[in-house]
């Protein structure tokens, strides 16, 4: 349940990652780089605090940023870039 828990947490670190990302689409790519260092670790470490194992925080990250950038990807793939409104 732990596992799970943290999953959901990184899952939301990756929502405000993707927020703070759009918030900041003039930045250049270094700073977006630096920002996803931060909360890579933010999430690193909230889920250290909840699991208390880093082998299994390791593979709990591993296993969220393959699911955020999954994600990503297919809502990039299926969504157009802009959206028409009436």
């Amino acid at each position: 349940m732990k596992n799970y828990v943290a999953f959901l947490f990184q899952l939301i670190v990756w929502s405000c990652f993707t927020f703070a990302e759009w918030l900041s689409n003039r930045d250049h790519l270094v700073y977006k780089v630096l920002m996803f260092l931060v909360f890579l670790y933010l999430a690193f470490l909230l889920t250290r605090i909840i699991v208390k194992s880093n082998r299994v925080t390791i593979i709990i990250t591993v296993a969220s940023l393959s699911a955020y950038f999954l994600l990503q990807f297919f809502l990039h793939q299926m969504l157009p870039s802009r959206i028409a409104f009436l």
